[in-house]
């Protein structure tokens, strides 16, 4: 049992290095030597290994160890062992699915964090429609409309679009469906203090305790709520 720890251990640390090198070939094997062997959860290789990779990453951006490039190539390379793994991977709910709309807001054309945050939302059981990046105001309104989403997740990575994700609470409050979601915010330059301020239901650093949160939130909303 110890020995099969240490070596989940050691291929979540593999998937980390590789995601730093930006070395696809060695993802894609790692990642289909999971899948055919069984023994580690994808979700778990997703959250421990990759994202833990492209963490590493995003620190070293901010820091100044890494640039742009760094950021692709490492970006690339979590994709490419997320398209092997993310198919794989078990719901946590049975039955209904909630639904969640996510997006980068207007102005901002920043999406690694976004498809980490979606993926690890798709793995807790929620129906994601992404609408992408550089979204409009209106169209997250919209579409939290035409769908009856219980989540609205807006990302942004700049401080010049942040007060964009405000506009899009303040429209669904106009609109008088604020009360039957849930948003969340988040990017590198968001803090709880911002979120709070703009009327956002909360805000996480990482992909994983984002999921973890909304699938609790959601089971707080009243069904009967207009959407």
């Amino acid at each position: 049992m110890l020995e099969a720890f240490f070596m989940t251990a050691d291929i979540f640390n593999q998937l980390a290095e590789a995601v730093v090198d930006g070395d696809d070939d060695l993802i894609e094997e790692l990642a289909q030597k999971i899948l055919d062997e069984g023994n580690v959860d994808p979700y778990d290789a997703i959250v421990n290994g990759l994202a833990r990779g492209m963490a590493i990453v995003s620190d070293n951006y901010e820091k100044g160890k890494a640039f742009v490039p760094h950021l692709l190539i490492a970006s690339g390379a979590m994709y490419a062992g997320m398209d092997i793994l993310a198919p794989a991977m078990k719901t946590e709910r049975d039955g209904m699915q909630a639904v969640g709309i996510i997006g980068t807001i207007e102005g901002d054309v920043h999406d690694i964090g976004k498809n980490l945050v979606k993926t690890m939302l798709s793995a807790g059981g929620f129906k994601m429609i992404d609408l992408g990046a550089d979204v409009p105001i209106e169209q997250f309104v919209e579409a939290a409309k035409e769908n009856k989403a219980e989540l609205v997740s807006i990302s942004a990575l700049m401080t010049t679009t942040m007060t964009n994700m405000g506009r899009v609470i303040e429209i669904l409050q106009e609109e008088g469906i604020r009360d039957a979601m849930k948003v969340m915010v988040g990017g590198a330059p968001v803090s709880e203090e911002f979120a709070t301020g703009i009327g956002a239901d909360s805000t996480h650093a990482d992909a994983m305790h984002a999921s973890a949160w909304a699938s609790e939130a959601v089971k707080e909303l009243d069904p009967n709520d207009v959407r």
